[in-house]
């Protein structure tokens, strides 16, 4: 018999461990101490049992009974490189429809503590079932022979509906995968079309704090699909679980819907507390009862103990605070976040009447002139809009050519058509909005539209040297002609009127007052710096082919003199020349700029072939001769 004493957290360890071993020897082992056999550590092959395992946890897995064994099969999919992935908003609605959404499907990813449901925000270019992704790994990692990341696995289960969670975690939880999506590495997949438990009784279950601390004992913060699958299970389930993992997951989904980038966005929190009687705190304190309720169904069904409920509560408490502060999501876009994010300007609201006068969102769900969107089956496919978008073949709130303008007085001004949408909705306007969309309305946005390091603002503001002019190129709409119409429709015109300005200040020769040369001097800067402006984006235009499956990183490289937000800008700029070096000649605008470049590499990479559709000049390598060296020896030795 060995003992074990657990001073994992301990702040004082030299002094804890000599007051354990006085208890040890004076027969009364307390908290953290445990005695244990050789044997215990033997009786099971899946997975190691550790010696601060609770005993009935541990009768449970030796029993065999495991996740696999009751028909659930959790597995690792794709680990294809990034350059396949995109988030949902990237890639055009109208990519999703064709060849019934297998195009660019949803994708099960990491993704931090998200019990019973989480938004789907990856992508995953999977046209051809994955041929230009499987190219690239035969291509790119031949040496790897199989490595577990590089390769794309389990293709049998895609596209099923059934659960989900990240692999790297201390926290664990596990959600809803809808149908319609494949899956990551990171964001393993739990299949249920064969298990013989209810695949919401199974959800509730994954999400016990039972199940947590024994997974974190097990296998730590990497959560790998191997553990899972030995996961012991209880004798016998109880249905009143299911119950309680459909409401979890309607509730998660609930406050999933006040954040606009989520793909069951409905309306800002404000709007939706005033018009829906969205409530925060009573929704939280409700999952909250629900995950308690959950915990005392488990611990019941492992014969759990008082003390051993304790220890576990002890547990998960520590690796909860461990996930808390290990937040992988932009950490970089902080000190924007902190200027633009006061309270009393409600930028969430004001976020969403900007997508309002973009035509993204339906104002209409405010003003109660549309009914909000019944709630989804769980299991079904997402559609490629959230519930708040604007639906197809409806007159968007202003009609634009997918340009707005920082400009008093014009038709396509922005500020202007934030006013309106916040009138409209009943909301009061602030003396300040332009200065806020000049200021603070692009690092909000952009540290919104940034998942797991990957950063895709729509809303593009293009502007001169000081910022005195900016135009808001939307992404979605974004064409060829995009540029031109810039030029065309509204630097020109812009130049113009200043040019007048100027001319009617300088007639008046001497009689003009202070406030006159003032404006006159202002004028003259302005002038100039549109002139800059003009004539980079005449230097830019008549190269510029974008193409949305390149992402909007790629997309809005070249234009990066144009960006005034200097993070953004500084990674745009290492795009681009990443871009010139080569580096991405999958995209499709490395094939505009460099097409000699591109067709060369299509002969031996076929990856980049499939993806520009040029396989007819990939020649496939001659396979090399076998060794046969054995052989010859034998030969001479005859």
């Amino acid at each position: 018999m060995s003992v074990f004493i657990n001073l994992l957290t301990s702040t004082d360890k030299r002094s804890d461990l000599i007051s354990a071993l006085t208890k040890v020897k004076a027969g009364s082992p307390g908290q953290g101490i445990f005695e244990r056999d050789s044997d215990y550590f033997s009786a099971t092959e899946d997975c190691a049992i550790l010696y601060s395992m609770p005993a009935k946890l541990y009768e449970f897995a030796i029993k065999k009974q495991t996740l696999s064994s009751v028909g659930a099969q959790a597995r690792q999919g794709n680990g294809a490189p990034t350059r396949y992935h995109r988030l949902w908003w990237e890639v055009l609605e109208r990519s999703t429809e064709e060849q019934n959404g297998l195009m660019w499907p949803y994708m099960a990813h990491g993704t931090p503590y998200s019990p019973f449901y989480k938004s789907s925000y990856f992508r995953f270019k999977w046209g051809g079932d994955g041929r230009e992704a499987k190219a690239d790994i035969a291509h790119r990692y031949p040496y790897l022979k199989g490595n577990y990341r590089f390769k794309i696995q389990a293709e049998d289960l895609y596209f099923e509906p059934g659960l989900c969670y990240g692999k790297r975690t201390t926290n664990f939880s596990v959600q809803v995968m809808p149908s319609g999506h494949l899956f990551s590495f990171e964001g393993t997949a739990i299949s249920t079309k064969s298990a013989s438990v209810d695949t919401w009784v199974l959800l509730a279950l994954l999400n016990s704090k039972p199940v947590s601390y024994w997974l974190s004992l097990v296998c730590a913060q990497h959560k790998a699909y191997n553990y899972l699958q030995a996961l012991p299970m209880p004798d016998r389930f109880d249905p009143a679980l299911g119950g309680h993992a459909v409401e979890g997951w309607r509730l998660m989904r609930l406050l999933d819907s006040v954040e606009e980038a989520s793909n069951a966005f409905l309306l800002p929190e404000l709007l939706q507390t005033r018009l829906l009687g969205f409530d925060r705190l009573g929704t939280e304190t409700r999952l909250s009862a629900i995950k308690e309720a959950i915990d005392e169904i488990a611990f019941d069904l492992y014969d759990l103990s008082a003390e051993d409920r304790q220890a576990i509560y002890r547990g998960n408490d520590l690796y909860l605070a461990e996930d808390e502060e290990a937040d992988e999501d932009d950490d970089d876009l902080e000190e924007d976040i902190e200027q633009c994010g006061t309270v009393e300007l409600l930028p969430s609201v004001y976020s969403w009447a900007c997508g309002v006068a973009f035509g993204r969102f339906d104002w209409r769900l405010a003003t109660g002139e549309r009914a909000a969107p019944a709630e989804p089956e769980p299991l079904e496919a997402l559609p490629a809009k959230s519930p708040g978008m604007l639906p197809d073949a409806v007159i968007p709130f202003h009609v634009h050519p997918g340009i707005l303008v920082d400009e008093r007085g014009h038709p396509h001004d922005l500020a202007r058509l934030l006013e309106e949408v916040l009138a409209c909705v009943g909301v009061d306007v602030p003396e300040d909005v332009r200065r806020w969309l000049q200021r603070d309305f692009f690092a909000f946005h952009l540290q919104r539209y940034s998942k797991s390091r990957r950063k895709a603002p729509i809303y593009w503001p293009l502007a001169t040297s000081s910022g005195s002019y900016t135009l808001w190129i939307y992404y979605p709409r974004l064409t060829g002609q995009t540029l031109y119409t810039a030029i065309n429709d509204f630097v020109e015109p812009k130049l113009r009127q200043v040019g007048e300005d100027l001319a009617a200040l300088r007639n008046r020769g001497s009689t003009r007052s202070r406030d006159d040369e003032k404006r006159f001097e202002l004028l003259l800067a302005l002038e100039t710096e549109l002139l800059e402006f003009l004539d980079k984006l005449q230097e830019i235009a008549p190269g510029y082919r974008p193409n949305h499956e390149d992402g909007v990183q790629v997309t809005a490289a070249p234009l990066w003199p144009l960006f005034r937000h200097k993070q953004w800008q500084k990674l745009l700029k290492d795009t681009w020349t990443k871009l010139e070096k080569g580096n991405y000649d999958w995209a499709h605008l490395a094939m505009a700029y460099w097409p000699d470049r591109v067709r060369d590499k299509c002969k031996t990479d076929k990856s980049l072939a499939i993806a520009h559709g040029l396989e007819d000049l990939y020649v496939e390598p001659e396979a090399a001769p076998k060794k046969t060296r054995g052989r010859k020896k034998a030969a001479e030795s005859e």
